[in-house]
């Protein structure tokens, strides 16, 4: 029942926020005397602080219309080159410069923890210049009719392997924070299946892989609970009248509530300084609260079977460095990938998978050559800061195309690779 009065608080609402932004609209009119008073700015400060405080936010858009390649500045289309039931692939397309060699193709792995793939926007934009990207666009599982089936950890690592193959030869695929399991997964049954489809290199980014290492408040949280728990208290079924009605998910809300409570304190102060902004006109710091926060707020549901089955597997019973994760009836061998390059990723402080945890990939894929390999921890970033920001363009984003450039597959042997940051 808590969906259903969830989206029932959200219905009754409606006539308020509708109501609260008619005003604001009016306080804010400059043909109003009051717009032009502090007295007006403060009352259409808060009106908009209540209506963005209590709206549903929708699927944003990538919006990424351009990009620079070798100093022009070039058109970028996206269109959906693969559809299934629950995830689309999109795919940039970039007018390039004549006379310019294809870059390297890049399948970036978004997160289906909560949010949509354009929380990847940033990583996007900071790769378009020197790659040819491609990313899953998960679809919120309640707008997928319960006819279409289920979706699992199985089918999440079948729709990576397919992608790989469907993109073609010598594709390099990165995978941003829960996605690290299932490519790493995805990889080595390629690798252990000898296809010639497989990646030139993997890249994992601020993922789980062993969360026994260096432990945050996420993975204490799901070794304190059976898995009952969470099967009982946060599972539930989508209420009507959505497409998805009566299939059992993960709410999105629920995610993003655990999320913001980590951090509650600083979410009331930037919503406070949001609403001084407003007051004083400050419009270039209001505008960026308000791009952070239509992309944080806006979530989706996960498949009930999806969470369960990885809070089973990556955050009780460790299975994938303890060597016994199952891929329907196989076990998953990482020690079978030795074609595939392997960079991983982590951010100094970062409070959702913690140092160590991701660079554990590099302990238990043993078959591939110390060349081929490379660890990169980024000072002074948390979780977000390692797929996006200030940091990521100038330290992260160069290392990764420097990496895939040196590992396509046309260009070995390779003799070794120059070991930067925190390197291991």
């Amino acid at each position: 029942m808590f969906y259903q009065l969830y989206e029932l608080n959200h219905a009754m609402m409606a006539p308020w926020r509708a109501a609260a932004d008619a005003m604001r609209l009016a306080y804010s009119n400059p043909m109003n005397p009051m717009a032009h008073t502090y007295l007006g700015r403060t009352a259409a400060a808060g009106l908009e602080v209540f209506e963005r405080a209590t709206r549903r936010y929708g699927k944003p858009e990538f919006g990424l219309a351009s990009t620079m390649i070798d100093s022009v500045t070039v058109p970028v289309s996206e269109r959906v080159v693969w559809r299934q039931p629950f995830c689309n692939l999109l795919h940039f397309e970039r007018s390039l410069p004549r006379g310019r060699a294809a870059d390297p193709k890049v399948l970036i792995v978004a997160p289906m923890s909560g949010h949509y793939a354009t929380l990847l926007r940033g990583t996007v934009e900071a790769l378009l210049p020197t790659s040819d990207i491609y990313i899953t666009d998960w679809i919120d599982a309640r707008m997928v009719p319960l006819a279409e089936g289920g979706f699992d950890l199985d089918d999440y690592i079948d729709y990576v392997i397919e992608m790989i193959r469907f993109i073609g030869p010598d594709t390099h695929v990165i995978a941003v924070c829960q996605p690290a399991v299932p490519v790493l997964a995805a990889v080595a049954l390629m690798e252990t299946d000898d296809d010639p489809l497989s990646p030139s290199t993997m890249t994992l980014m601020g993922g789980p892989i062993d969360t026994r290492i260096n432990p945050t408040a996420v993975n204490r949280l799901a070794k304190e609970r059976p898995i009952d728990w969470f099967r009982d208290n946060v599972i539930m079924p989508v209420p009507w009248p959505q497409p998805g009605f009566m299939r059992e998910v993960y709410p999105g809300f629920l995610q993003l509530s655990g999320f913001m409570s980590m951090n509650l304190d600083r979410h009331l102060i930037a919503h406070k300084e949001f609403f001084a902004h407003l007051v004083k006109n400050d419009g270039d710091a209001a505008e960026k609260h308000r791009d952070f926060y239509d992309e944080y707020l806006a979530v989706m549901d996960l498949t009930a079977e999806f969470y369960l089955q990885t809070v089973r597997t990556v955050f009780m019973d460790h299975a994938l460095p303890k060597g016994e994760m199952m891929h329907r009836d196989r076990r998953v061998d990482t020690t079978a990938i030795r074609k595939v390059a392997l960079l991983t990723v982590e951010g100094e402080n970062d409070d959702i998978s913690g140092v160590g945890q991701t660079e554990a990939a590099q302990t238990i894929c043993t078959g591939i050559p110390d060349a081929m390999r490379l660890h990169y921890v980024q000072p002074d970033v948390g979780h977000y800061g390692v797929f996006n920001g200030s940091r990521f363009r100038r330290e992260i984003a160069p290392r990764i195309a420097a990496f895939q450039r040196a590992h396509q597959r046309r260009n070995r042997p390779v003799k070794g690779v120059i070991r930067g940051g925190r390197a291991g």
